[in-house]
């Protein structure tokens, strides 16, 4: 990436010799600069290292017990400032757990610096016993309420710091580009405004209001982390942990915003992309994480790696011989704390390079008080022990039914021919499909396990598809076949007998929990017996509703084209059942709309934003862009229309703005929720424009026959692209506005 961040300023050494060598903090300094000074002032090499270095709890533990002499190893001897978890416990022990760890680490230690204690607490506090899952983030995403979003991350917040972690590792800024990426659904989707909207929204509710996490030593608040800078989302081959090709104008106008927009919103931490870009290990990129991301978009908050991400640049990537030189290039490069996990070795070679002059000491010191400032903000130092005030907030039945609205908004209706849907509460129902009875497809992975599939860590409240689809109708309307399995027919005979029988079937296509490399697949489709469930029941005559519970978009082209209904339930968490209960059968108007481009097919993975160039047609007259569902799409059981759309003005200079409003009306017999997505189209430009690009978007709710005025103002960052010399421009020409079937043009002079 040698010519990455041409127009960056200057170079990291020199940053850190004026900082550390050059500047003395004044009274005017402000408290949290104070104590860390007066921490880095005091301290060891030995001591400072041991605050880059994060372990997993294991390495303190015996047998799943926290042992002492371990405990006295890692932390008073070897001074590790970090821990993180990947087990899941209840309340009680999460409490023990932490008060035990903090009491050594503040009370043994010679400095008496309190921990981090991290976890990936995705989509709710996932290694909770009890503890309220929601809806993935591909999901949540499919919602487009930002407030719902940040209330998601609120109660996870609460729910964390009662548990006594203070570090979450989220949300992920990334934008997804490659369906087939096992890790498709922790994204907020292919949108890079509709992520960066999402993700602040995530952000404002783990830390609160205050940038830089000025407030979150407050009640229920936790550090937040931007993951995973930058390009994770667009792996070549599909396959977590690759390699990305992606040009820098691309990486600029796509990848970055909503990194940019997480900075801004204060996020504590950033953790770095396991991947590389181009054939640069972003663990080793100097360009990427310092030019980039401290020096040009000013982030000042900790850089910590993924898994074992440093070692990797040895045994994965091949750009460092030896493990000693794999540290160098990672901490050289930026990286301020190693999420090591099992080993204490990268102290010591941390140590030796430091000794050696191969690192500066000015390095170290840089990455320390970005670590020591994170947890002064975070009132570590006056109280690092788990809030039991917050225990009664745990699991409360306002989050759970915070978890299940979200749910239910996420479900998006895709096809409902001849109004298939709402069932009636007599219909006779045939459920058949492996997501029929598998909670586990439900919810995904990081729920109560790494892949979720230790079902018998879940709640006893959880229904599956089948009991809620029982509750909701009376098991006496649903007759339940298996089908087929993930893989495998189980008895499609007698399936679709009971097809014969049943006055709709109900199929409920799924994909197992997975993710990161065990996630792989190699093929979009979905497996043959589960197409072949679908066909042969479509032959019986008795319609078909497919149900899909996945992970990213399997391709259904065949499915699809048998079936009355498709209702895409996405990984809807604990309360998923019942909201795919309550939008079958009518009690909740869908509302959902798609944060993605659904494929038709598995080779032709274009998205909505393509340029004009990639709607070519061809031998057949079938279009190249030609999705299965295109972006933003979704019904509902009632109709809006969109009307007088309005312009403040048809002209205008590149830094006026330029107020959009149009009507919307419910025009049908319900009350309902539309999203209302507004894009904007450069017609000609010196880059090939987007066909569209989302500028806007507000979820709006209208009674039978109200309509309502719903306005956006554009301005010249909706007008903007990043041009062959790297910088954002607006160019003169016209402009197109596209908000539901309306258009309208405005001109920029």
């Amino acid at each position: 990436m040698s010519h990455l961040l041409r127009h960056a300023t200057a170079t990291g050494l020199l940053l850190w010799l004026s900082t550390f060598l050059g500047v003395m903090h004044t009274q005017a300094q402000p408290n949290a600069d104070r104590q860390v000074d007066a921490l880095l002032a005091q301290m060891t090499l030995d001591e400072k290292i041991g605050q880059m270095t994060l372990l997993e709890l294991g390495m303190v533990s015996t047998d799943g017990e926290l042992d002492p002499a371990k405990l006295r190893e890692v932390l008073v001897e070897r001074h590790v400032g970090a821990l993180l978890n990947t087990k899941t416990l209840t309340l009680a022990e999460w409490q023990a757990v932490v008060t035990t760890v903090q009491e050594v680490a503040t009370e043994q230690t010679r400095l008496g610096i309190p921990l981090l204690f991290g976890i990936d607490a995705v989509h709710g506090h996932n290694y909770l016993a009890g503890g309220v899952i929601f809806p993935h983030n591909i999901a949540m995403a499919a919602t487009w309420d930002p407030d719902l979003v940040r209330l998601g991350a609120e109660i996870t917040a609460v729910e964390l710091r009662a548990s006594g972690i203070n570090w979450n590792y989220s949300p992920v800024f990334d934008v997804v580009r490659q369906p087939l990426w096992s890790r498709f659904f922790e994204t907020y989707g292919e949108d890079p405004y509709l992520v960066a909207e999402l993700g602040k929204a995530t952000v404002k509710g783990l830390q609160g209001e205050g940038l830089q996490g000025d407030d979150m030593a407050a009640q229920g608040r936790v550090a937040s982390t931007a993951k995973h800078f930058l390009g994770y989302g667009i792996p070549l081959t599909g396959m977590d942990r690759t390699p990305a090709w992606i040009p820098e104008r691309i990486l600029r106008e796509t990848f970055l915003p909503p990194f940019q927009e997480a900075i801004e919103a204060g996020v504590s931490s950033m953790m770095i992309n396991s991947g590389e870009i181009n054939g640069e290990p972003t663990h080793a990129s100097y360009d990427l994480v310092t030019k980039l991301l401290r020096d040009e978009l000013g982030f000042e908050g900790v850089a910590v790696t993924d898994w074992e991400d440093v070692d990797k640049l040895r045994s994965v990537h091949r750009v460092a011989a030896t493990k000693k030189d794999a540290v160098r290039m990672a901490i050289l490069a930026g990286i301020d704390m190693n999420m090591v996990p099992l080993s204490l070795e990268f102290n010591d070679l941390l140590a030796e390079l430091v000794e050696e002059g191969a690192v500066p000491m000015a390095r170290i010191d840089e990455a320390v008080r970005r670590i020591l400032t994170l947890k002064v903000r975070l009132g570590l130092f006056d109280d690092p022990y788990p809030d039991t005030d917050l225990t009664t907030q745990v699991g409360s039945a306002a989050s759970k039914a915070a978890s299940l609205r979200a749910a239910q908004e996420a479900v998006t209706l895709l096809k409902n021919e001849d109004d298939v849907l709402p069932l009636a509460r007599d219909a006779r129902v045939l459920l058949t499909g492996p997501g029929a009875t598998s909670l586990s497809a439900l919810h995904g992975s990081w729920t109560y396990s790494w892949q979720g599939l230790d079902e018998d860590l879940y709640p006893d409240e959880t229904l599956t598809f089948l009991e809620a689809l029982q509750a909701k109708a009376g098991a006496e309307q649903i007759t339940y076949v298996p089908g087929a399995t993930f893989e495998e027919e189980v008895d499609i005979a007698a399936a679709v007998e009971a097809a014969r029988e049943a006055d709709v079937a109900v199929i409920a296509l799924a994909e197992q929990a997975s993710v990161e490399q065990i996630g792989t697949i190699f093929d979009l489709r979905l497996p043959e017996a589960q197409t072949r469930l679908v066909e042969a029941i479509a032959e019986t005559g008795t319609p078909v509703v497919l149900v899909l519970v996945q992970n990213r978009p399997r391709i259904i082209r065949e499915a699809d084209a048998v079936a009355q209904a498709v209702v895409l339930g996405y990984q809807p968490g604990t309360f998923g059942a019942n909201a795919l209960a309550d939008v079958l059968y009518g009690d909740i108007n869908p509302s959902g709309k798609l944060p993605f481009t659904y494929p038709r097919y598995t080779g032709s993975l274009l998205f909505y934003d393509r340029t004009p160039g990639e709607e070519f047609v061809n031998n057949e007259d079938e279009p190249t862009y030609n999705p299965q569902y295109e972006f933003g799409h979704g019904l509902s059981y009632t109709t809006f229309a969109y009307s007088d759309l309005t312009l403040s003005a048809t002209e205008i200079s590149p830094d006026d703005e330029v107020t959009v409003s149009v009507t919307v009306t419910n025009t049908g017999d319900r009350a309902g929720e539309e999203v209302v997505l507004w894009f904007v189209g450069d017609l000609v430009a010196s880059i090939t424009p987007a066909v569209k690009q989302l500028r806007g978007f507000e979820k709006i709710a209208l009674a039978p026959g109200e309509r309502r005025v719903v306005t956006v103002t554009l301005d010249r960052d909706d007008l903007a692209f990043v041009g062959t010399d790297l910088q954002w421009i607006v160019e003169p020409g016209d402009f197109t506005v596209m908000v539901g079937d309306q258009e309208a043009t405005f001109t920029v002079r």
